[in-house]
């Protein structure tokens, strides 16, 4: 067995909160975040609402500088991982830096800046590029940046797995602190890719919402669905080895017990039909904690609101878990986020460690319709009751599958 892993500290930067505490009493008041894209003009688009973080300035967050040499998407992980190890309470002149790591995935990086750069070079020709531009631009500079401005000497990744980001991420630095690579890692994922073509680009796949509604354009595992909406923003937790954690006192909020990580194997966007890739990934991530299926009573869905991801997602839970499928609480936190791709299990993450915490699983923001074969609790209603164990579920284009376990920490 290897050693136990603990989360000690959390931040975030969504649609709906700057700050954890901000993001989950939004998600337990129902609120989500959709509107109007502001960012650029999307009137010849296809789709007009997106999942924008309000308010935030850089700036506030690192120095002017050094937020300068970042793109929007490197910003918003560096002010998630600054408010995680405040929260945390590490202190990096008391620690060995080479025993502390990053594992923060972007799914695509910066647009912006691919955007930008070609128009000046379309405009006013190949010298006028931004000599920074393939730093600013390429998904492994969130993990760069994270590093460099908190001096982590350690084991530094970036995982992209498109939709699965967040959550491998979390799972490998996970897997590195129970082999000993790392005493503390710095996870989670970042995006921000509200742009023309990142808009466009999932349009032209047709995998967006084209609802005008806020109210109406993300609802997964309804019968209504149309399509996942476009969000931003990061998740960053910090994972301890248990010894280390309790040396400096640390708070614990919840325990990492399991990691599953399958692929489909079949297609370049839609999950395999029978669901079976996600379900092995679920059972991996429980037997891998030692927790038996019907122990289990909660999962955080991906959950996208896509017609086909909720349908597979659901055949998948009831392929791992039989009968009992029908037992459990299943809720999709994207319904208030909506779909922050690299980041999405991230914040996901972090949505099950507060729920494990509170005793509170929030509500499937604007379910209503039941779909045929789709007859599970996709909560409806939030519930208010004790959450032993929360299995997060992150499912990427390319076919790529992870689960993460997370219990209540018991000593």
């Amino acid at each position: 067995m290897g050693r136990r892993v603990v989360v000690t500290g959390m931040g975030a930067i969504t649609p709906v909160g700057l700050n954890v505490d901000t993001f989950f009493q939004s998600l337990k008041e129902g609120k989500h975040g959709f509107g109007t894209i502001s960012k650029f003009d999307s009137a010849g688009f296809k789709c007009h609402v997106a999942a924008e973080v309000k308010g935030f300035e850089g700036k506030e967050h690192m120095d002017f500088k050094a937020a300068k040499r970042m793109e929007l998407f490197s910003q918003y992980a560096v002010a998630a991982a600054k408010q995680a190890l405040t929260d945390a309470g590490i202190r990096m002149e008391e620690e060995d830096p080479y025993r502390i790591g990053c594992a923060v995935g972007s799914g695509i990086g910066s647009l912006q800046a691919m955007e930008r750069e070609y128009d000046k070079m379309v405009s006013r020709g190949p010298s006028r590029i931004n000599p920074l531009m393939v730093p600013l631009m390429i998904s492994n500079m969130a993990a760069g940046n994270v590093s460099i401005q908190f001096g982590l000497k350690g084991k530094s990744l970036n995982v992209v797995t498109a939709c699965a980001t967040g959550t491998h991420s979390i799972g490998e630095a996970f897997r590195s602190i129970q082999y000993g690579e790392a005493d503390v890692m710095v996870a989670g994922g970042t995006e921000s890719s509200i742009t023309p073509l990142g808009i466009g680009g999932f349009c032209a796949l047709t995998a967006l919402s084209g609802v005008d509604d806020p109210d109406k354009c993300s609802l997964p595992f309804d019968k209504n669905r149309s399509g996942f909406v476009m969000g931003e923003g990061a998740g960053i937790v910090i994972l301890e080895e248990l010894e280390h954690a309790k040396k400096r006192n640390a708070h614990i909020y919840a325990e990492v017990l399991g990691y599953g990580s399958t692929s489909d194997a079949y297609h370049i966007t839609s999950p395999a039909e029978d669901g079976m890739g996600a379900a092995k990934a679920m059972l991996f991530a429980l037997e891998d904690g030692g927790v038996a299926p019907t122990d289990l009573t909660y999962i955080n869905a991906h959950g996208t609101g896509t017609h086909l991801n909720d349908l597979f997602e659901t055949r998948a839970i009831k392929n791992a878990f039989g009968d009992h499928a029908y037992s459990l609480h299943i809720n999709s936190t994207k319904s208030m986020v909506g779909h922050l791709l690299g980041a999405a299990g991230a914040v996901e993450f972090v949505t099950c460690v507060k729920e494990i915490e509170e005793g509170f699983i929030h509500r499937t923001v604007g379910y209503n319709t039941p779909d045929e074969e789709m007859d599970l609790d996709y909560c409806k209603e939030s519930y208010e009751e004790e959450v032993p164990y929360a299995l997060s579920n992150s499912l990427g284009f390319g076919g790529h599958n992870a689960s993460i376990l997370i219990g209540k920490y018991r000593g």
